[in-house]
Parts: C-alpha cells; structure tokens; sequence
C-alpha cells in the first residue's frame, strides 16, 4: 500500500472534502436528479459505500453542498472589510466583488439554478442555509444605514430589494450568458461582456440607491 494510501485512509476529513468537491462539480453538471453516487466517488476518488458512510444518501449530501456553497459565498463578502469604507465605495466594492464571485464560480450558480428548477425543494431543509445569509442582509443593511446618514443614499431602501437587484445582473451573466450572447450580443468578446456587465451591475444600483443632486 502506498504513502498515498494510508494517508488518505487516516483523513476522513479530507475524504469529506474530496466528496464534496466532486458532489459539487457533478450536481453541477447533472443536476440534482441526473447526478449518481458513482460519479462523486469517481470524482473523490473513493467507492460509493465511502460516500454513503459519510452522508448516508444523495439528498442529504446535496444539502450539504448547497450549504458550502452558500457559505463560501457568504464568507467572501463578510472578508471584504467593508464596513472600514465609505458607503459609496463599500457598494461599489460589493457589488463588483459579487459579479466577479459569480463569474468565477459558476458550478455555484448551476446549484442554484438547479435547485430553483427543483423549486427549492432541499434548500427550505437547511435551517443552516437561512442563518448563513442574514449576513449578507446585514452587510448591506449597514451601508445603507451609513449612506442614508450621510445624505447620500435614500430612505426608505428596502434591503432585500437592493440585494436582488445588485444580485440580479450578476446571476443573469452566468445563467443566460450562452444564450443572451448569441442573440444579442454576438460581435463581443468574453472580456467585453464580462466588462460591460460588471459596470452595469455597479450603475443600476448606485442609481437606485442615490439621492438625485
């Protein structure tokens, strides 16, 4: 038996991991229902019986993706330190912090799209899920508390609707960029829409949220 071996034998923790880096890139490419246990241990390089040992079936190891995912996420904005900024700057920072997370992470966002196809029917299962994003809620709450302080952002700001809208053009790059591109946007490179997008994405909401002069 090789060094390899025993050690990944002695780390059930970095088993775990590997099966859930492998879970993730399947679920993302399969889907929930079209995924098999199979793959993922393919993928974790491990057996399947390894696999249920440590999550027991599919479903829950599903859950559990979708709650690392959203974790991951989540923790991204929180160490963006934007509460040493300015209002103005820690949106700015924020939202183009999001485009950029989504666009580099899409397997994260065909989790999501899977699982709204799915009609949300493992995320309202995971309590943990519901905890981990209030934060992104209180984030944005407090810029928007010290900009309306300051004069410079509106009241009355809804923060979930601020959310889905800087949220909104960061999803529909990833999810609709094969499709918008060849319908509309044709002559534009990668790097072009990529660009284009993430300004858009800072624009609309800093016009939302802004007094006018």
């Amino acid at each position: 038996m090789s060094d390899t071996t025993t050690k990944r034998k002695n780390d059930p923790e970095g088993l775990k991991k590997r099966i859930l880096a492998g879970a993730l890139k399947t679920f993302a490419e399969f889907g929930m229902q079209g995924a098999r246990l199979e793959q993922i241990a393919e993928h974790a390089q491990t057996t399947k019986r390894m696999v249920v040992y440590h999550f027991i079936n599919k479903e829950k190891l599903y859950i559990e993706v979708l709650e690392q995912v959203y974790q991951a996420i989540r923790e991204h904005e929180t160490g963006l330190n934007l509460a040493q900024m300015e209002p103005e700057q820690a949106m700015i920072k924020l939202v183009e912090a999001s485009f950029d997370y989504h666009a580099t992470h899409q397997d994260f966002m065909r989790l999501v799209c899977t699982e709204n196809l799915l009609r949300g029917r493992y995320i309202v299962q995971s309590e943990r899920i519901k905890a981990l994003n209030k934060s992104t809620l209180d984030l944005l709450d407090d810029i928007l508390t010290r900009g309306q302080q300051q004069g410079i952002f509106i009241d009355g700001l809804n923060t979930v609707d601020v959310h889905r809208l800087l949220s909104s053009i960061c999803v529909h790059h990833v999810a609709n960029r094969y499709t918008f591109h060849f319908l509309f946007t044709p002559e534009d490179t990668e790097e072009d829409s990529i660009r284009r997008n993430r300004q858009l994405a800072v624009t609309a909401t800093l016009r939302y949220i802004r007094k006018t002069p």
